[in-house]
């Protein structure tokens, strides 16, 4: 598989990608079957320990507008706005999701964080996936199940449009090459959906320690203590 620097999506998966005006990106709207989508939204909700992020802004801690459960590899972790979160074993749910993101982009993922918007009023903030952690050039692989949000991007230029487009249940939105250094995103308020939200943002954090076969996707669980 390629190096996170050097990636490019396979093209059976740019063909049956979505256009969308931002470069180093792709949406594949029907990457998850329905059916598969909602069983693992019931699961989802069912069963994560889902928990509520705090942070500091500003000199004081505020609670994040979202749930959020991190999964992967024994001894991953992965570090952002000055919070490093442990990942929990892959359920089976997540590891067959797991597998088949890294099936279809042939790229290794080591580490998901999953959000839950409760509905419109939980939200996301305007960021870029570019922590150290991630290398110079991060791919991140985002499977939505359940309501459909809008998610916008802009370039960090002052002044730049936004770029708006639905994430539908079951889609994947693929970023890779400079869309991190380049681009901000974010998944903003929408007050009038009152739909649950789940979003998996796959990544390969080189924060791991332990080997990669502890807990990876196609590894299996390790029998070394």
């Amino acid at each position: 598989m390629e190096t996170e620097a050097r990636y490019a999506p396979p093209d059976t998966l740019v063909r049956a990608g979505a256009d969308f005006p931002v470069p180093d990106t792709l949406l594949v709207p029907d990457f998850v079957a329905w059916d598969a989508s909602a069983g693992l939204l019931r699961t989802a909700l069912a069963d994560f320990d889902w928990q509520q992020e705090r942070f500091v802004m500003f000199g004081r801690q505020v609670a994040a507008p979202r749930l959020s459960v991190c999964f992967g590899e024994r001894g991953a972790a992965y570090r952002y706005s000055g919070v490093e979160r442990q990942a929990q074993p892959w359920p089976d749910a997540v590891r067959a999701l797991a597998e088949q993101v890294s099936a279809a982009t042939q790229w290794r993922t080591n580490f998901v964080l999953v959000n839950l918007y409760r509905a419109g009023h939980d939200h996301l903030g305007w960021h870029s996936d570019d922590e150290r952690d991630m290398g110079p050039a991060p791919v991140v692989a985002t499977v939505s199940i359940g309501a459909p949000r809008t998610f916008r991007m802009s370039a960090r230029q002052k002044g730049s449009p936004n770029h708006d487009v639905t994430l539908p249940s079951g889609s994947l939105f693929l970023m890779w090459g400079r869309s991190q250094r380049d681009y901000r995103h974010c998944v903003p308020r929408r007050l009038r959906e009152k739909g649950e939200r789940i979003s998996f943002s796959f990544r390969n954090t080189a924060n791991v320690k332990c080997p990669s076969s502890c807990h990876s996707p196609r590894g299996g669980e390790s029998k070394k203590p």
